[in-house]
Parts: structure tokens; sequence; C-alpha cells
């Protein structure tokens, strides 16, 4: 039974790869690391008029064998100035956590997700941060913040691409 699972579980990995690659969100690529289609890389351009705006942020990706039942693990590898993720690249959002506190649910994939993680970058969740200084910082001086995340970007996102796509 579990090699069916994981079978099944293959299969809608590489259905959802294929639909990324052949079709890709705005601002976001993927590819597999070391041809592991439990292990995976991103990479997510800056939205516009955003203070991300021009950076280019590499994420790593896990799935479990029991994707998409349970949600994958994602990372932040290039560092981010912003309220919902850690200096250990950690996102605070919902959709990676299962239910009742997290919103994962089977019927989301990969580019729903990261999509949702791009949104992150323009719409903060100050109220649900993991860094507690930088959420008030946005709260109560957002042109700081801005001014902080802008100069974080230029400094940290800026350096990586993805020069080993796939």
């Amino acid at each position: 039974m579990e090699n069916a699972f994981q079978s099944a579980a293959r299969t809608r990995v590489k259905k959802e790869l294929e639909q990324l690659h052949s079709s890709p969100p705005t601002g976001i690529q993927v590819w597999t690391k070391n041809d592991s289609l439990h292990e995976l890389e991103a990479e997510i351009t800056g939205p516009e008029n955003s203070p991300y705006e021009g950076g280019r942020f590499l994420l790593h990706i896990e799935l479990s064998s029991r994707y998409p039942l349970e949600p994958p693990q994602v990372r932040f590898k290039t560092p981010v100035y912003h309220p919902n993720i850690d200096s250990s690249g950690r996102i605070c959002f919902d959709a990676l956590n299962l239910p009742p506190k997290g919103a994962w649910r089977p019927c989301l994939n990969i580019s729903t997700l990261l999509v949702s993680i791009r949104l992150l970058l323009v719409e903060a969740n100050p109220e649900d941060a993991l860094m507690a200084e930088i959420a008030e910082e946005y709260r109560k001086n957002y042109s700081l913040f801005v001014k902080k995340a802008k100069d974080h970007t230029q400094q940290q996102a800026l350096v990586y691409s993805c020069t080993n796509k796939h």
C-alpha cells in the first residue's frame, strides 16, 4: 500500500513540475535538486513595487513521501528582511502547516504555494510574525521597514541567480 502511495505521489510531483516548467507562474522557477523528486529548489523574483523588487530569492523545498497529504517543507536560502521569515529561512505561513493551526490541503500544490509565498513578500502578516522586532517596525514605522528591506535585498538577494536550472 505504501509503495502504491509513493508511486502516486511521484506521479503527482512529476506532473506538477512539468506544469511549472511549461507554464511557470510570474516570477517563479522550480527545478529538482540532484534529480530527486523529494528535493526541489525554486527562485522567486521580488515582486514589482515591493521592497524586494529586483531581488532573486532562492528557496529549498522538501517533499515527504506523504505529499500531498502533508505540506512541503519550504525555507528561504537567501536571507530576507521580513516579519514572517526568520534568519534561518523558516517561513511563518499557514499554508505550510496542517490543520487545525494551518491551512494546508492536498488540493494545494507547489505552484500555488510558491505564488502565495511570493505574495507574502508584498503583504506581510505582522500579527503572526517570526521576527518580532521587524513586525513592530512594519506596524509602527513602515517607511523604515521598507528602507531596511530594500537595503537587505540589494546586499543579499542580487547575488543569487539560477545558473543551475534544469
